[in-house]
């Protein structure tokens, strides 16, 4: 057995060890999925949310953290991004409407980062089954970044909520056509 083969024959082993989580992963990504779109508002603005409180707690932990560290500028450098992180999750979590805009951009650029990760995957399992799902995956990923590209910033109020919703039922339907491989 050849080094290819034997990294093919271990890859494809444990995607098939994991196939009862990653169906029930798929599953609940096309649940949220379907909910984002029919409730796009919604979803875009839990989205805002979210980031908010994230760079919130992730600032105070950094702010409680910058004290351990030694050196002025290091610890100036680390008190500076606690304070920004700080600032960011407040800003977005008393300002949701205005932070969507950037955060619709940022989608957009992770979304060219997931699907250029799936469309790989998706090479890596072919010819084996499920490979073609999430090569379409993938490829959806890329086109809704494209849409962002294509509509920012005046899209930013429903289009991220209906992204993301789009982008959780592609990805969801992936991961269960992956479930399926043999």
């Amino acid at each position: 057995m050849t080094g290819t083969s034997l990294g093919d024959s271990l890859f494809h082993s444990r995607v098939r060890a994991s196939t009862r989580g990653l169906f029930w992963l798929g599953i609940a990504l096309v649940i949220l999925g379907i909910a984002a779109i029919v409730f796009p508002l919604i979803s875009t603005l839990v989205a805002a949310l979210l980031v908010g409180w994230v760079f919130l707690l992730a600032g105070a932990f950094l702010f409680a953290g910058s004290f351990s560290i030694h050196g002025t500028g290091p610890f100036f450098g680390a008190l500076l991004f606690s304070l920004l992180s700080i600032g960011t999750g407040v800003f977005l979590l008393f300002n949701p409407l205005a932070g969507e805009v950037a955060l619709t951009l940022l989608v957009g650029v992770l979304f060219v980062f997931q699907g250029a990760f799936e469309i790989f995957f998706a090479f890596e399992m072919r010819p084996h089954t499920g490979w073609m799902g999430m090569l379409i995956s993938g490829i959806a990923s890329v086109v809704m970044a494209v849409l962002i590209a294509a509509g920012w910033p005046a899209i930013s109020v429903i289009v991220l909520g209906i992204l993301l919703g789009v982008n959780f039922l592609t990805t969801g339907f992936g991961y269960i056509f992956v479930s399926r491989a043999k």
